[in-house]
């Protein structure tokens, strides 16, 4: 029995599906791999981007400080040439006007100062009539002029064309414009007003021409940050890039200038995109001469360029880290996931039933004392199949299963059930013919055929009684119709035993038959004796009539007896023949029983009860000289 179940117990685990199937099994040592590469990845990219991000912030704060400082500087030197050039613009006035007043010698002399200085090549006092400009009084740089190829053509020209922004100077306006377009060089135009006929207008306006090289100059920057100066209108007056200076670029569109334009204050800082989408950290800073402004930017993709660097090293750094953290894990994780695969491996060989599971315990920690445990309860486990399998020879397996598990206690409960005994025909007499080894031997082939037919047909053995066995059905679990499974029984017994007895009729192996009673009625079931010592059984008058029916089969030569009650549940199912009523002791009415020839459905059943007798060797009875009150015999026999 222990082998067979052990052959079902490994047949299931063949069958069984594992959890995951169709699924990607995800591994001990892949979701310790996973989980610790997340947190290293997350904290030192973290911490990457969130050093990255304020650095940037105050990166970025420092640079505009920066523009705003260079800015700051040079509008204050360009407003101190401006202011310079204004005074000395002055000056050059004052010798225009003595030269028209006639003093030449005072001229003279002022002329050779003037001859002297490279910041001034034109100056002129104009004044208007209406809408014409008279520029008579004026002088120029000959020395200049001449170096350059130039004239005071060239100048008046220039005036002449720079007529509308001058207008502004008469409301009282100091204007800044870049001239470089009127000239083959950078030259910057300033118009200041000279002298006043009412509060903000001027009847007379100085108009100055001077090189934009000093501008140029202090524009000019070695890093990152670069500068340009530009006026009221946007143009601009010095940059870096002498082309944009030539072509008077305007940059009244450029964010920076614009904010500067329209800003009441004198400085700010602002981070702006040009019309390619580019980035820059700027600052502004207005001189504080006719309209005029300094902007100084970096470009952002330029100044957070070392900053991008040391960010992508780091995220490298983060990288080499993480494979390293992972590197590691990986070898970790292997002596911990190496014991639990042993763990697992062995789980499975104590479901195939192999209970003897021999695996060391490969270190200190809790796996090791999981192993050992583990080792401990296979043993245990093995333990308790084999008290199992040796409990169940003497009970039935489910019987076994329910006391192990502590479910059957003493008492009983009251169920309809059938109720079946068998016993062998002239048992005495073929046992006197044998030795008790030979008796025995005998016994045991006969009862494990037996026995295997009530266990196929769901039943429970519930004793034996020297040669004759008692079974029932339907308790501890129900299958159906328990009356139809316990006559199933009957007829498999007798298959089985037309099979044993082939090749047997001798003195050592004498043919054997048998005869069975069945009767279905009330019984108590459940575990009957003392705490000590106790027997699931089942009592009641329902045994003792099913007894009775089988010891019925010799006088009536039948193998297969049923009450009146058992075939009421089974009419319709099994071919029958209604014996002669019987009164049973104890009994105030008559019973009926029937003999079973076999299943309508199997064709080889036997049709009558000649057949049945012909074919298992039974003698036909003779009922002449039956006493029913002979002993142990509790019946008397009706005729009809």
């Amino acid at each position: 029995m222990a082998k067979k179940k052990q052959e079902t117990t490994t047949k299931k685990s063949k069958t069984r599906k594992p959890l995951l199937s169709g699924r990607f099994k995800f591994t001990i040592g892949f979701k310790m791999i996973t989980i610790i590469s997340l947190i290293i990845a997350s904290a030192l990219f973290g911490i990457t981007f969130l050093a990255t991000y304020f650095f940037k912030e105050d990166y970025e704060l420092r640079i505009k400080e920066n523009s705003h400082e260079v800015a700051h500087a040079i509008a204050l030197k360009v407003r101190s040439d401006f202011n310079a050039i204004v005074g000395q613009a002055d000056y050059l006035a004052s010798v225009l006007e003595d030269r028209q007043s006639g003093d030449h010698e005072k001229a003279t002399l002022k002329e050779h100062v003037f001859g002297e200085d490279n910041s001034i090549v034109f100056v002129a006092l104009v004044s208007r009539a209406g809408d014409v400009f008279s520029t008579d009084i004026h002088a120029s740089h000959r020395k200049f002029l001449e170096q350059n190829s130039l004239s005071d053509d060239d100048f008046f020209n220039a005036i002449k064309n720079e007529k509308s922004s001058l207008m502004n100077v008469f409301n009282g306006d100091t204007i800044v414009n870049n001239a470089s377009l009127f000239f083959k060089i950078p030259i910057i135009s300033i118009g200041i007003p000279y002298r006043y006929s009412a509060p903000s207008k001027a009847s007379t306006i100085l108009v100055v021409y001077v090189p934009m090289t000093p501008f140029l100059e202090s524009v000019r920057s070695t890093g990152i940050t670069k500068s340009m100066i530009v006026n009221g209108f946007g143009d601009v007056l010095a940059h870096h890039d002498s082309s944009l200076v030539r072509a008077k670029t305007n940059f009244v569109n450029l964010p920076i200038v614009a904010a500067m334009l329209k800003s009441k204050a004198d400085n700010g800082l602002l981070r702006y995109a040009d019309a390619d989408g580019n980035y820059y950290l700027g600052a502004y800073y207005k001189t504080g001469f006719g309209d005029t402004g300094i902007i100084s930017t970096a470009p952002e993709g330029k100044a957070f360029e070392a900053l991008y660097r040391i960010r992508w090293r780091n995220i490298l750094i983060t990288l080499i880290v993480l494979n390293a953290g992972i590197l590691i894990v990986y070898f970790f994780s292997k002596t911990l996931t190496r014991p639990i695969k042993r763990l697992v491996s062995a789980t499975q060989e104590i479901e195939k039933g192999n209970f003897h599971v021999d695996i060391k315990r490969t270190s200190s920690d809790e796996v090791g004392d999981l192993t050992d445990s583990f080792v401990k309860m296979g043993i245990g486990l093995g333990e308790r199949e084999r008290i199992k399998d040796a409990f169940g020879k003497f009970v039935n397996k489910d019987l076994a299963d329910k006391v192990l598990r502590g479910e059957l206690k003493l008492g009983g409960e009251r169920i309809t059930a059938p109720v079946f005994f068998s016993d062998i025909r002239y048992f005495t007499a073929i046992s006197e013919k044998m030795d008790p080894e030979e008796v025995v031997e005998f016994l045991n082939e006969y009862m494990t055929r037996m026995v295997d037919c009530v266990n196929r047909t769901g039943g429970v053995v519930d004793k034996f009684i020297g040669d004759a066995i008692m079974a029932i059905w339907g308790t501890p679990v129900s299958t159906g119709n328990d009356t139809e499974s316990a006559v199933n029984c009957a007829l498999m017994m007798r298959q089985t035993l037309m099979e044993y007895n082939a090749g047997r009729g001798s003195a050592k192996k004498p043919v054997i038959q048998i005869g069975c009673g069945i009767n279905t009625g009330p019984v108590i079931a459940g575990q009957i004796g003392s705490h000590e010592r106790m027997e699931y059984t089942v009592i009641g008058d329902t045994v003792n009539v099913a007894s009775r029916i089988e010891s019925l089969n010799k006088p009536f030569g039948t193998d297969i007896l049923i009450s009146q009650d058992s075939y009421k549940l089974v009419e319709g199912i099994y071919n029958t023949v209604a014996m002669q009523k019987i009164m049973i002791k104890g009994k105030s009415k008559p019973q009926q029983i029937y003999a079973v020839l076999g299943r309508k459905d199997d064709p080889r059943a036997p049709k009558t009860i000649a057949v049945l007798r012909k074919m298992l060797g039974i003698k036909t009875p003779s009922l002449k000289n039956f006493d029913p009150n002979q002993k142990e015999e509790k019946y008397e026999i009706i005729e009809d």
